[in-house]
């Protein structure tokens, strides 16, 4: 099958083609790495296989370099860039937390505001900590019952924009771990309007490229700037992801950027990943998501049928905070049988070794994607059945809420390098904390840098670490101390 779009052909793979070549030329190797094309590490390539160490090769002029690609890695960058309808596309090899990251500092430098939903990951509060800019939160609301942060309302964007005319942009999560969705669309002409960036944390969209009847991706709202994790739902493999720029970006400037903080030695084999996944997706992806989303919904209908749980869906929509629904997204809401999500998450995994994404103080998530066939997903609804008959409980006293709304002293950036001290975690409360604290997945901090620690703060630290959360960020690895502003 050949798929032209404006004259270029998506069913080539140009890295992928051109490490296929060097192969068969059998080139002796007095360069880096020095496995040697794996005879050097026996073992490695034991495991690994052949196929795999002999194109872990560096950068040469007829694999072209990341850092400043002419050849067959810009082919491969105009290639993703017509397939996800950019203006142009950037291979990244430092997972999306550098695409985000590259995204923010692109468009902020120090002392400038940036308009973004509490409930982000924190990579974008990282990017915060080395540029200096200062993040202006609009707080979503948080779904009573399910406990978890919705998209961003229209209204309070406009107040934000309106009380902060001078923020350089606009960031959003679309869609968030649960599948929630923003109204992308008119979130960015407003930041237009305001002569304001729009940018968009789409690590959990890919596949709004390449699916019908799924909610808006980014490039199509007119967003300047996405980061993609092609790893996530796109195929490749991990740490792998995309940044896609709008017609207005200058992408020479994003490059200079990007090559701030990403290797000068990028991995082939992530590169040609990315380059065979964006092929498979341009040629395949719409009628693999359209069975995804048909798996999702039968996945739905199945759990909810067992009773105790809830499988949300499009029902949430409300078209502002909930204004279109991930329907490839299979999140399960567990409180009302007495487990909050990360117990179910570590019963499925120790007693029914099933691995899911996440389980979080009141939710799991199963993440579907093209790999995933439906009786596995039957086994999963079995599961989750039996396991509802032997473990159900009273849910009186349970914690439902996804993240408490912070109170912010001081810019991350203030707050990470200023002179700290360390204290036990139960004495800090009214404290300034100057670190991270969160569970990880989904990375969405509980606290970060320069914000005040309270009792409804611990109370819920001190809940998700009993519950068996992975509590991430600090450091102290067991967090009974935390780093607080002297």
């Amino acid at each position: 099958m050949r798929n032209k779009r404006n004259g270029l052909d998506q069913s080539r793979a140009p890295i992928y083609e051109a490490l296929e070549n060097f192969r068969r030329m059998r080139v002796v190797p007095f360069d880096v790495p020095g496995h040697k094309r794996g005879r050097g590490n026996p073992e490695l390539t034991a495991f690994l296989g052949q196929a795999c160490v002999g194109v872990d090769v560096n950068s040469m002029k007829p694999l072209d370099n990341l850092c400043h690609p002419v050849s067959v890695i810009r082919e491969a960058e105009e290639l993703a860039a017509d397939a996800f309808g950019a203006a142009h596309a950037f291979l990244m090899v430092g997972g999306t937390t550098s695409s985000v990251q590259s995204m923010v500092l692109s468009s902020c430098k120090r002392g400038d505001e940036i308009i973004l939903p509490r409930n982000v990951h924190k990579s974008v509060i990282n990017a915060l900590v080395l540029c200096g800019a200062v993040p202006v939160y609009v707080n979503p609301e948080v779904d009573q019952r399910l406990g978890i942060s919705l998209g961003m309302k229209r209204e309070q964007v406009a107040k934000a924009i309106a009380e902060h005319p001078k923020a350089v942009a606009v960031l959003v999560n679309n869609p968030t771990y649960y599948g929630i969705c923003s109204d992308l669309r008119a979130i960015v002409k407003m930041a237009h309007d305001a002569g304001m960036l729009c940018l968009v944390d789409e690590a959990h969209g890919t596949h709004f490229y390449f699916g019908s009847g799924l909610p808006v991706s980014a490039m199509e709202a007119g967003a300047d700037m996405a980061s993609v994790s092609m790893h996530k739902s796109g195929g490749s493999l991990t740490q792998s992801s995309l940044l896609l720029t709008g017609p207005n970006i200058h992408a020479g400037y994003v490059r200079q950027i990007i090559n701030l903080t990403q290797t000068t030695s990028g991995s082939y084999l992530l590169m040609s990943s990315l380059d065979i996944s964006r092929r498979n997706l341009a040629l395949r992806g719409r009628k693999v998501f359209h069975q995804v989303a048909d798996m999702a919904e039968y996945a739905r209908r199945e759990i909810n049928a067992v009773g105790g749980y809830y499988a949300f869906g499009r029902e949430l929509m409300n078209g502002n905070s909930v204004f279109d629904f991930d329907t490839t997204k299979l999140s399960v809401h567990t409180l009302d049988i007495g487990l909050a999500g990360i117990e179910v998450y570590d019963i499925l995994r120790d007693e029914y070794d099933i691995q899911i994404e996440f389980g979080d103080i009141g939710n799991i998530l199963a993440y579907l994607s093209m790999g995933d066939r439906p009786q596995e997903l039957e086994r999963l609804v079995s599961a989750l059945a039996e396991i509802r008959r032997r473990y159900q409980k009273d849910a009186t006293g349970m914690l439902t809420q996804e993240y408490i709304e912070p109170e912010v002293v001081t810019s991350p950036q203030e707050a990470f390098y200023a002179p700290k001290i360390s204290v036990p975690l139960a004495e800090s409360e009214g404290r300034v904390c100057s670190e991270f604290v969160m569970c990880y997945p989904p990375g969405i901090p509980i606290l970060a840098p320069g914000e005040r620690i309270t009792g409804e703060i611990l109370e819920h630290i001190g809940y998700a670490k009993e519950k068996g959360c992975s509590m991430t960020g600090s450091e102290d690895p067991d967090l009974t101390r935390i780093n607080v502003l002297e």
